[in-house]
């Protein structure tokens, strides 16, 4: 399969594609590339041509949620702007989950 830059008979490295000011494409002459999706200015997405891989999700500016080609995940959760969940696939938990609004009622 053809890396962007050989589909499009680029000869200049590195070869980058810029959207709103963020690059969303990187390839260097060797053909290693990477590229990244964003939203609301936050990185939500990445991959390489190594095979690796990173999801995000973000709630109100935080990054709640972060899992990666390696099999590790991360969650956090967040009250009044500041942290007070954090847990990991490998096991490790920080604080208490907040009860849902609903739950409180």
């Amino acid at each position: 399969m053809k890396t962007i830059a050989q589909q499009l008979n680029i000869k200049t490295f590195p070869f980058t594609i810029k959207v709103d000011g963020e690059c969303v494409y990187f390839e260097n002459s060797g053909g290693l590339w990477h590229k990244r999706e964003y939203q609301d200015g936050n990185e939500v997405y990445r991959e390489d041509s190594e095979g690796f891989w990173v999801k995000r999700e973000y709630q109100d500016g935080n990054e709640v949620y972060y899992e990666n080609s390696n099999g590790l995940w991360i969650k956090r959760e967040y009250q009044d702007g500041k942290r007070v969940y954090y847990e990991n696939s490998h096991g490790q938990s920080i604080g208490k989950r907040p009860k849902s609004k609903d739950k409180l009622k």
